[in-house]
């Protein structure tokens, strides 16, 4: 009885969350797309009269040289760029501070991200610290910033995160055993580039890890309560998208039309879920990462199955939707056939990949913890399909468990 009571607190905090980001209408980056795009973003930088950008990546990229026809357009455009290559996976708060400082010593004025999520949260937090008098962690939460963030400029090397659309700058506390989400409508960049020619040369396990997490992007806003026509179109579409051309980028990176689809269906499932929200999917893969460091992606393609399972009764004939639109009708099947053949596509796909069905570190001891602070993002933040208390949580958790 208390947990229905519980469950019906939540379906009414969600509704007012919808009837907000209706309200809201979150804006969108001005978008340039195609091969080159990442120059042309370049040359509208210059013209918004940036001087000294701060530019925030990771040490790899910087040694593959991929940042260095842009850096070579800034120069040439009269930017200077002051680079910042400490981002790792599951940006931390000390990364967060390092990069402010170096932007705060420099005097820059804008930044620009270029890399995976990880860079280009970590991004939006080094600019909302910067203007903002608050620590990181105060700022966790839904719209805690008072002032603008700097100026952001986004260029995704993976598409996966969708984070240059997205409200949100996913942060790791190590100290504390957990990640969480800043929030707000105003750390959405500026303006964003999909260059498919920056991401052939990613490797398989990162494309594959990367697509499935757009596609659980996909997925979870369009099985949430909170999912509506606008919202609808965009997860389809990426779901489309995502079911035509990941197996294929997976297997030939050099295909640009497939990795130009891909980043759009990144795009598109990121304004999906700005509006719609995620769910379970997130909220137990945000703890993985946070105790086991797994990486994001990957921990979503491994969760993703076990939650849709769960998750059916409710939203049968959405995830039979879904099937649909990725090619898996072929006539006359009802809506929960098609619902199973959809969930067993995602689990066949992850072991076509490499994708695991299991946390090989989770630990049984681990288990209550993880789905304390996973029910505790999920019910506040997310309007899922299908409510779990915490016994049923923590047997779904323990279905990952490594034999």
């Amino acid at each position: 009885m208390l947990f229905k009571l519980q469950v019906l607190f939540f379906k009414f905090i969600m509704v007012f969350l919808l009837i907000g980001t209706k309200i809201l209408n979150f804006r969108k980056p001005e978008l340039f797309s195609g091969s080159g795009s990442s120059l042309q973003l370049c040359d509208h930088i210059a013209k918004t009269g940036v001087k000294k950008l701060l530019v925030v990546t990771d040490a790899v990229l910087m040694k593959l040289g991929l940042l260095n026809p842009m850096l070579a357009r800034l120069k040439e455009l009269g930017v200077t760029t002051v680079i910042f290559d400490g981002v790792e996976p599951n940006p931390t708060i000390a990364q967060i501070e390092t990069g402010l400082a170096l932007l705060k010593r420099e005097n820059c004025t804008a930044i620009l991200a270029v890399g995976g999520g990880s860079s280009i949260d970590a991004a939006k937090v080094i600019g909302a610290r910067a203007t903002n008098p608050h620590s990181v962690r105060w700022m966790g939460g839904l719209f805690r910033l008072i002032f603008w963030p700097k100026t952001l400029y986004a260029v995704p090397t993976t598409a996966g995160t969708g984070s240059e659309v997205t409200i949100a700058a996913v942060v790791s506390d190590p100290e504390n055993t957990r990640k969480f989400a800043i929030m707000d409508p105003r750390l959405v960049p500026t303006a964003a580039a999909l260059d498919p020619q920056l991401m052939i040369g990613l490797p398989p396990h990162i494309t594959a890890a990367t697509g499935m997490d757009a596609l659980t992007h996909a997925v979870e806003a369009y099985i949430s309560r909170n999912s509506f026509a606008a919202t609808d179109v965009e997860a389809l579409e990426a779901t489309r998208l995502i079911m035509q051309n990941l197996e294929k980028v997976v297997k030939n990176g050099a295909d640009l039309e497939g990795r130009a689809n891909m980043a759009l269906a990144s795009f598109k499932a990121g304004v999906a879920f700005t509006s719609a929200g995620v769910g379970y999917v997130h909220a137990i893969a945000h703890n993985f990462g946070a105790y086991y460091h797994v990486p994001h992606g990957l921990a979503n393609a491994i969760v993703m199955p076990y939650v849709l399972d769960y998750s059916k009764p409710e939203c049968t004939a959405r995830l039979a939707r879904l099937a649909e639109v990725g090619g898996l009708k072929k006539g006359g099947e009802s809506d929960e056939q098609l619902a199973d053949s959809f969930i067993a596509k995602i689990r066949a796909m992850n072991a076509e990949f490499g994708i695991p069905t299991k946390v090989e570190k989770l630990k049984s001891s681990d288990i209550p913890a993880i789905a304390t602070a996973a029910l505790k993002e999920a019910h506040w933040t997310y309007a899922v399909p299908r409510y779990m208390d915490k016994p049923t949580c923590e047997n779904l958790v323990g279905k990952m468990l490594a034999a």
